[in-house]
């Protein structure tokens, strides 16, 4: 472990900063998924079986640190809302695996594409071309930080 005076003031005020900056986003941009219907619960299994596929139950609750009681009701929401559907695992009968629909599919991309084009206004109206080429420079180092 690496002793912490080691660190400049600088970057642990990068750190700070981008703590704080990532957290606001992060609970701006889950405001509005809620803000169409959809739970911030719920809208997070949707982008977590279009990223990884289909999963049972048991391992979405644990994936999304929820009791799987809270997941069951989560799931049968999307369900009943034609998001996703339950099919026997073909290797576990015993096992259900939740698969998205092409309602599901679609949701998913237009809530990417909502919050994507939110950002990208709210950028364009609070930066200049320089602040904005430096979000991406900035996006281009947290990435490698997340990556190591």
């Amino acid at each position: 472990m690496q002793d912490d005076a080691s660190i400049s003031p600088t970057a642990a005020q990068a750190a700070r900063d981008s703590w704080v900056v990532v957290s606001r986003l992060r609970r701006k941009l889950r405001a509005l998924e809620s803000a169409d219907g959809l739970s911030p619960a719920q809208a997070s299994v949707l982008m977590r079986l279009g990223k990884q596929g289909p999963a049972s139950a048991s391992e979405l609750a644990a994936a999304e640190q929820v009791r799987p009681q809270s997941m069951a009701k989560i799931v049968a929401a999307l369900e009943q809302a034609g998001f996703v559907e339950r099919h026997p695992d073909p290797g576990d009968g015993r096992r259900q695996v939740v698969t998205l629909t092409g309602l599901g599919r679609e949701r998913r991309q237009g809530d990417l594409r909502a919050r994507e084009a939110w950002l990208a206004r709210s950028l364009q109206e609070h930066g200049s071309a320089e602040e904005i080429r430096a979000v991406i420079t900035a996006m281009a180092l947290l990435d490698k930080v997340a990556g190591s």
